[in-house]
């Protein structure tokens, strides 16, 4: 019986399909071995944790059940790398209590300033650029809302200002009663990315192992093994469960639960981009989110609903991308907005937007991590700082905030 649970994650083609990513490939185990981490999944999450875990001295082993890495989810995100959770603050204030709201904030803008310095100290070349966002008013907060989730945001020292209906126009077109205009977000290729940190993890010692399926796990004292399906043993000081949306059996659920996305990339139109190319995406259920890439493509996703069975989730992906082509038209009517590419994923979200990221209950020197939600790329810098500091036995004092309870 395999320790994840098995899930096609995605359908379609993205539009990462289109540039040029090396192939990051395994090498298979010809027998037992030893390692001081092992991480399980090899996608952004895992990439992000091996390089850091190199650079504190490690030596981790990686292990997929796929042919290499980002096989996965990677291959469907649309990278927004935005600090802002998909859980407003005045409403996660609500939930959690306002010091610890701000505290999550403050620990996702850190973890996106932190994957924008590392990548360029580290000369990762993924069209990692820093863009603005725009949040626009909607079902979720009106622009009522939006004014007292402004006042919040700025009371924690987060660049966010408001935009009324007049100015919004104005400035980016775009009829709305109005936005938050944030500064600090980013994007970037997805596939690029990860691809740069697995070069730079494997360059520093980190070992690639794949396909090789995780069937069974015991916790001993001193050590952790785990059995492949295979039959082969590794003994491990630490493991890192990295599987994403094919959540590990031993990882409790945390309240999450699997639900499906879509998106589409228009052909490239750079001449019709919008100011300051800025990240837009609603405070509204179901939400509409828009980027454009490098090469002036317009990206737009949204229209997601709560299907877990992928046949089911594929089946409605050609209906899905005609209303997200429909309303990006009506939201930027100088877009050509018939898409070029159409893809499908499934990800995982819960009431607060928060990642869980830590130790694992009852299961001694095992962590998971859970980046789930829109902001999954920002989590998995923010994971890879939490983990190597637990492993490292330094407490990481935001670790309390997303450990699992």
């Amino acid at each position: 019986m395999a320790l994840t649970r098995k899930k096609d994650l995605r359908d379609g083609e993205a539009v990462w399909s289109s540039y040029v990513t090396p192939r990051i490939v395994g090498t298979r185990l010809r027998r037992s071995t030893r390692a001081d981490v092992v991480i399980v999944g090899a996608g952004i999450s895992g990439a992000i944790l091996a390089q850091s875990l190199t650079e504190a001295g490690f030596r981790p082993l990686i292990l997929d059940r796929r042919r290499g890495a980002l096989l996965g989810s990677t291959a469907a995100s649309t990278a927004l790398l935005q600090f802002e959770l998909d859980t407003p603050l005045t409403v996660l204030s609500r939930s959690i209590g306002a010091r610890s709201a701000a505290k999550v904030w403050i620990a996702s803008r850190d973890a996106l300033n932190e994957l924008r310095t590392r990548s360029h100290r580290l000369g990762i070349n993924a069209g990692l650029v820093s863009r603005p966002s725009l949040y626009l008013s909607g079902n979720v907060l009106d622009a009522r809302g939006l004014r007292r989730e402004v006042r919040l945001r700025q009371s924690i020292g987060l660049a966010s200002e408001y935009l009324d209906r007049a100015s919004l126009h104005h400035h980016f077109g775009i009829v709305r009663d109005a936005a938050l205009l944030n500064h600090g977000n980013a994007e970037a290729n997805p596939v690029q990315l990860a691809a740069g940190y697995w070069r730079l993890a494997l360059k520093g010692g980190a070992r690639l192992h794949a396909p090789h399926e995780v069937v069974d796990l015991h916790c001993g004292r001193r050590r952790v093994e785990l059995m492949t399906k295979d039959g082969i043993h590794i003994q491990a000081s630490h493991v890192v469960l990295c599987t994403g949306y094919e959540l590990a059996k031993i990882v409790p659920a945390t309240g999450n639960k699997l639900i499906s996305t879509w998106a589409i990339a228009t052909s490239p139109q750079p001449a019709a981009i919008w100011p300051q190319k800025a990240l837009i995406w609603e405070s509204s259920e179901p939400y509409l989110y828009l980027r454009s890439t490098r090469d002036g493509r317009v990206i737009c996703g949204g229209e997601d609903a709560e299907i877990s069975d992928p046949a089911k989730r594929d089946q409605l992906t050609q209906a899905k991308a005609t209303r997200i082509a429909a309303k990006l038209g009506r939201l930027m009517p100088a877009i050509n907005s018939k898409p070029d590419y159409t893809w499908a994923g499934t990800f995982a979200s819960n009431s607060t937007g928060m990642p869980t990221i830590g130790a694992v209950p009852r299961y001694p020197r095992c962590y998971a991590v859970m980046g789930y939600g829109g902001n999954g790329i920002t989590f998995s810098m923010l994971a890879s700082q939490l983990i190597t500091a637990a492993i490292c036995g330094t407490a990481a004092p935001e670790a309390r905030l997303f450990g699992f309870r």
